[in-house]
């Protein structure tokens, strides 16, 4: 980008930083539904993520009897993310992250802690009450949370690293449904906001970046399609177009026609 341009930009474009991490990338991907680690390890690839979510009672990482996903993706080229999927209660969530670190010295976490069942949406009481616990012994918590922009303010207070409001419920694919809250959370927020869940094609990633995200996670999207390979790629172009739309400033919205061509000197 040339002087004048930089001078011009509605926003200072910088660089995504987590609990003090650099990321080039602003796309996390996680590790379920694929059809084997090898295709997972092929779609992280194409995205070019550099941050992973590993579901640790779901994914096999020290069975050597088994296919283990160290064995395709190692911690050594991406940094891995514990998360506590599966978990309804903050005991349950602050127990699994206690054993992640354990077992691969992870510190920094993704903290979910469900409610029902059938929708996935986050307990917020628990969700605060397992972050608190974690933040003091010791844990980088970024946490998944609903689009509530008060609860939002009530994690980022507590000291969590990165707040991630849903775009939908989890694995509908159904793509931003409140922008309005997400837009408040983004405002109100000194830490990155990433969503996280709901996104099912790439426009519905360009669309969260294009309010001002700082990134996006995502699983069912990529891990579902029909060719998660190609949608991992599509994925990867869709975070940097939101983004690189996001800094330039979208034109106004407007009532009329406004002809691109002016109508005056007209031969």
């Amino acid at each position: 980008m040339d002087d004048a341009q930089t001078v011009n930009a509605p926003y200072e474009d910088k660089p995504l930083v987590v609990a003090g991490r650099p990321f080039n990338s602003r796309l996390i991907i996680g590790t379920g539904k694929y059809k084997t680690y090898a295709q997972n390890a092929q779609a992280l690839e194409a995205s070019g993520a550099e941050m992973i979510t590993v579901a640790i009672r779901r994914v096999n990482l020290s069975n050597p009897d088994e296919p283990r996903l160290v064995d395709f993706i190692s911690p050594d080229d991406y940094t891995f993310l514990p998360n506590t999927a599966g978990c309804f209660t903050g005991e349950d969530a602050v127990r699994t992250l206690r054993l992640a670190r354990e077992a691969g010295g992870w510190n920094l976490v993704k903290l979910e802690v469900l409610s029902d069942p059938k929708h996935l949406y986050p307990d917020m009481a628990e969700t605060l009450r397992a972050a608190e616990l974690l933040i003091k012994d010791g844990f980088d918590v970024m946490v998944y949370c609903s689009d509530d922009p008060v609860y939002a303010k009530k994690l980022e207070e507590i000291g969590c690293c990165a707040i991630m409001p849903l775009g939908a419920p989890i694995g509908s694919g159904l793509g931003i449904q409140n922008p309005v809250n997400i837009r408040l959370i983004i405002e109100q927020t000194k830490v990155p906001v990433i969503v996280d869940a709901g996104v099912g094609t790439a426009s519905d990633a360009t669309v969260a970046m294009e309010l001002g995200c700082d990134g996006v996670l995502m699983n069912t999207a990529i891990a579902e399609a029909k060719d998660p390979v190609r949608m991992a790629r599509a994925m990867r172009h869709a975070v940097i177009a939101g983004r690189e739309s996001y800094l330039a400033g979208r034109m106004p919205k407007k009532r009329y026609a406004d002809p691109s061509s002016p109508l005056s000197g007209l031969i």
